[in-house]
């Protein structure tokens, strides 16, 4: 199960996201907006909660830039927040950093570059080895050792 949520700039980039992977098998749930205007912190809360309690395995979050959502979701202890503009970033958060929430900018990116982006960040595994002492270092920096 993959968490999405976006902004009031992000409804339609979110439910073309939902719509296009979906039909490859994808499940996800919905964590807002509909449409109404928010608080893009608030979303990211939501999503972010669902995947550091485990009853999601990644996010996705969608507001204007996509900056927004990345420093509220990294405020989150246990979230790797990655800001993906193209396929390279979202492949090699995943690779190499272990990014658990993608982000993305609605005023940036079109919407089939954003199905694209996110199909790649959900399929791509960690490669651990010498990366996992680096995602060691981040979680000693979170719990303030």
């Amino acid at each position: 199960m993959i968490a999405i949520g976006c902004d009031h700039a992000g409804v339609e980039m979110k439910n073309t996201i939902i719509k296009e992977l979906s039909e490859k098998g994808f499940e996800f749930l919905d964590m807002g907006t509909d449409g109404q205007p928010c608080d893009y912190p608030v979303i990211a809360k939501a999503v972010c909660e669902k995947v550091i309690s485990g009853e999601c395995e990644k996010g996705v979050l969608i507001c204007g830039t996509g900056i927004g959502m990345s420093i509220a979701a990294n405020k989150m202890k246990g979230i790797r927040a990655a800001l993906c503009t193209d396929s390279f970033s979202a492949k090699f958060t995943r690779l190499h950093n272990d990014s658990n929430v993608m982000c993305m900018g609605a005023r940036t990116l079109g919407c089939g570059l954003a199905v694209e982006l996110a199909e790649i960040f959900l399929t791509t595994g960690f490669e651990g080895g010498r990366h996992q002492r680096r995602i060691d270092l981040i979680t000693d920096i979170e719990n303030n050792l």
